[in-house]
Parts: structure tokens; sequence; C-alpha cells
């Protein structure tokens, strides 16, 4: 099957369950919303697929991309990307150079990569950007390139963990288009976490909603 798929995922912590036995199947091009109040275990749930969770935590489960299970793979083997609350752009890097940081190992030569760069940034309506420093950025750009970075990655698929949070409500609906629209162009399954009912409605599918062990 291609997309996402966990297979009887559980989480606890010292004993307690947080995130109970879940089996899910995202498809690509789908957007599936996790819901639920603070310590639910929506964050930790992406933690476990990204390949990140902290030790603290207990997780039993498969997880398969496109038909491959990627549970005991390495973060950067699973062919997962991920947007966090934070942008997390190097301010030591340029924009190009963040966006260099991202791109598929298998693109090659200074100048197929400076081509990858110039037309991510173009599709992005940021021509020209690539020697800005992010520090000049505006909130909404930096979510862009945040974006870029991740989708250059080639990843198989997308988890969002409240990517939206820290922007003002005009911004957030402009760039929760733009995360959506490039994320379907390029028929990733996507899961999305949030707190917020405008971003699963702006998502438009199903809704899974947690609550701390159930």
């Amino acid at each position: 099957m291609r997309g996402l798929a966990l297979a009887g995922v559980a989480i606890a912590i010292h004993g307690r369950s947080l995130v109970p036995p879940l089996d899910l199947e995202v498809a690509p091009s789908e957007v599936v919303t996790v819901m639920g109040a603070s310590g639910a275990g929506k964050s930790t749930l992406l933690a476990y697929i990204g390949g990140f969770l902290d030790p603290v935590f207990t997780a039993t489960g498969r997880i398969y991309v496109d038909g491959r299970e990627v549970t005991r793979l390495a973060a950067e083997r699973r062919g997962i990307g991920i947007l966090f609350q934070d942008d997390l752009l190097f301010p030591h890097l340029s924009v190009g150079g963040n966006l260099a940081f991202g791109l598929a190992p298998h693109l090659r030569g200074r100048a197929a990569r400076r081509r990858a760069i110039e037309a991510a940034l173009a599709k992005a309506g940021l021509a020209g950007f690539a020697a800005r420093d992010p520090a000049t950025l505006s909130g909404g750009q930096r979510a862009r390139v945040a974006l870029l970075r991740t989708l250059l990655a080639e990843p198989r698929a997308l988890l969002l963990d409240e990517p939206f949070a820290k922007l003002d409500t005009a911004l957030r609906r402009d760039v929760r288009s733009f995360v959506f629209t490039h994320a379907r162009e390029r028929a990733l399954p996507t899961l999305l976490v949030t707190h917020d009912a405008a971003d699963a409605e702006a998502a438009g599918g199903r809704v899974v909603t947690l609550a701390g062990g159930a």
C-alpha cells in the first residue's frame, strides 16, 4: 500500500497509557488531523513515527511508508519529513544554504543543486532570495523556506507538528494553504497535529482525537 500506515501503535509513559493502540492509514495526498488537549500525546505520536521519540516513553506497534516497514530505522532513513512550530532555520546559513542542507543526496553537482534551489524559491514566490539572511525574512517567508527545505529532501510522507501555531490569523491562512497545496502536489500522505479546529477544517480530511490514553 502506498502512503503512511500505523499498525497497533501504542505509547505509554511510566506505565500509563498515553496513546492507545492505533491503526491508521493515510493515503497519498490525504491530510489527516490529530487533535486533543495538551499532554494527550499528539506530538509524542509524531515523534514515534518520525523516529525521534524520547526514551522516557515506551512504544509498540509498526510504521509503514509505501508498504515498507520503517519502525526500527533511524530517523534519517525513514523517508519522513517534518515541520515543527518553530521553523528551525540555521541562522549561520543563507536561505540558499538552508535549502542546500535539505537537498536529496542523489542530486549531485553544484550547478544542479543551485538550479533545484532556485526553482523551489521561484515556485514559492521567493525568487532571488537565495543569498538572503534568514533573519531578514518575515514569518511567512521563513515558514515557506522551512517547508521547501523539507520537500527538497524528497520525503515520502509529511508530519506537521503545529507549524502554524505562531502565525497571526491572516498569515496562518496563507501559509496553511501553501503547505497543504505543496504536500498534495507531491502526493504526500500528511499527518497534522493541531489545537486549532480551523486547521482541521482547512485540511479537509479525517480527524483523529486523542484524549490521554483514549
